[in-house]
């Protein structure tokens, strides 16, 4: 690793920490909740399945949930597509081909995570709006 890279994989890291520690209240809040009782009603609001659509709308609602949705979402795709990076680096491509792919992949994160946000914001203005 070139020392130049030290800030971007100790942000690797970081993000792979915050993947662990959001995924596993995700499965712990969307699977486990009504057995361990963690915290009553949050997965299940209306009772139920997490996916039945009244719970999806219910989790929509609320801020938190689209904050917490917006960063494991910015943390699994700067991991994922870091350690993709850092695959291809391996392989030892040309430095303009390594470059390209860089841009490449910042594109390709910069708009997925664009588009998540996006579907993320507009998931809670669905939910908040008046029901005809």
């Amino acid at each position: 690793m070139r020392m130049k890279d030290t800030p971007l994989w100790t942000w690797h890291v970081i993000a792979g920490i915050v993947i662990l520690v959001l995924l596993s209240m995700h499965m712990t809040v969307m699977h486990l909740n009504d057995v361990l009782s963690i915290a009553p009603g949050t997965a299940t609001p209306e009772g139920g399945a997490p996916i039945d659509w009244a719970n999806v709308v219910s989790r929509a609602q609320e801020i938190g949930f689209v904050v917490f949705y917006v960063v494991l979402l910015a943390a699994g795709l700067f991991h994922g597509l870091y350690g993709l990076r850092n695959i291809i680096h391996e392989l030892n491509p040309s430095p303009g081909v390594m470059k390209t792919l860089t841009a490449l992949i910042l594109i390709v994160g910069l708009g997925l995570f664009v588009l998540g946000t996006w579907a993320a914001i507009t998931a809670r203005t669905v939910a908040l709006a008046p029901t005809l």
